[in-house]
C-alpha cells in the first residue's frame, strides 16, 4: 500500500507575523462615527433656529398688515406686538411727544407705540426714556445706546439744498441732536451726511427751510 502521509505537504515552516490586536469595530464606531452629544444638540438648534426664523418670518407677513416705526429698543414685529402691553409709559415719558398710539382700527397693533417721523422728529434723547420706563421686554435699552442703531436711512437731495444755489444755511447741521458724527459743514459749505454716526431720528428733516425738505428718510425694520 501507499503512504499516504507522502502526499501530504507540510506547511509548518511558513509562520505568519503576528498583529497588534484592536478594539471591536463596534466601540470604534460609537466613538469615531457617531457624533457627541454636544455637537447633536449643536447641530440640533442650528437646525431649529433657522426652521424658526422661517416659521416667524412667515407668520409675520400674513398678521402685520402695517409696518411702524417703533421707539428704540424695540423687538421685532411679532414679539413686540405680543410683549406690548398698550399701557402707554412710553408715550407719556418722550419728551418731544413723538410717540403716539396706533388708532383703534390698526388690527393687532392696535394702542401699541409708533413714530411718524414726517410729522413729529424724535430728538434721539441719550437716555431713552421711552425704553427705559417700559415694564416689558418690548422696549429694551440697546446695549451699545445710539451707536450702530438706526430709526430710519437718511438721503440728502443736493439739487434742493440753499447751500448749493450760492445761499448760506446751517439749520440742519445746528439742529442735529448727534452732532458732528452725523452732519456735518465741509468748506464749501455744503451739509455732509455721514451715514455711520446718523440715526434716521428726523430732526434735520423737519429743521430744513426748503420745501420738500433737502432730506427724505426711509424707514428701517428691526
Amino acid at each position: 500500500m501507499r503512504n499516504s502521509s507522502l502526499g501530504r505537504i507540510n506547511f509548518s515552516f511558513l509562520s505568519l507575523p503576528s498583529f497588534p490586536s484592536f478594539p471591536p469595530t463596534s466601540h470604534i464606531s460609537r466613538r469615531m462615527l457617531t457624533p457627541t452629544n454636544s455637537s447633536r444638540r449643536g447641530l440640533l438648534r442650528s437646525a431649529l433656529g433657522d426652521w424658526l426664523e422661517r416659521l416667524m418670518a412667515q407668520t409675520e407677513e400674513r398678521v402685520v398688515t402695517r409696518r411702524y416705526v417703533r421707539p428704540p429698543g424695540a423687538l421685532p414685529e411679532l414679539g413686540f406686538l405680543a410683549a406690548c402691553t398698550r399701557c402707554g409709559a412710553c408715550i407719556e415719558a418722550c419728551p418731544p411727544d413723538a410717540l403716539a398710539a396706533v388708532p383703534t382700527d390698526g388690527g393687532l397693533a392696535a394702542g401699541t407705540p409708533y413714530l411718524d417721523l414726517m410729522t413729529e422728529a424724535c430728538v434721539a434723547c441719550s437716555t431713552m426714556p421711552c425704553a427705559t420706563v417700559c415694564p416689558t421686554p418690548a422696549l429694551t435699552l440697546p446695549e451699545q445706546g445710539w451707536s450702530g442703531y438706526r430709526l430710519g436711512t437718511l438721503e440728502l437731495h443736493p439739487e434742493r439744498c440753499l447751500t448749493f444755489q450760492g445761499t448760506s444755511c446751517r439749520m440742519c447741521v445746528d439742529a442735529c441732536p448727534m452732532g458732528g458724527a452725523a452732519l456735518g459743514i465741509d468748506q464749501a459749505g455744503h451739509p455732509v451726511l455721514r451715514h455711520e454716526g446718523c440715526v434716521g431720528c428726523g430732526v434735520c428733516v423737519h429743521a430744513c427751510p426748503t420745501t420738500p425738505s433737502s432730506f427724505a428718510l426711509t424707514f428701517t425694520e428691526h
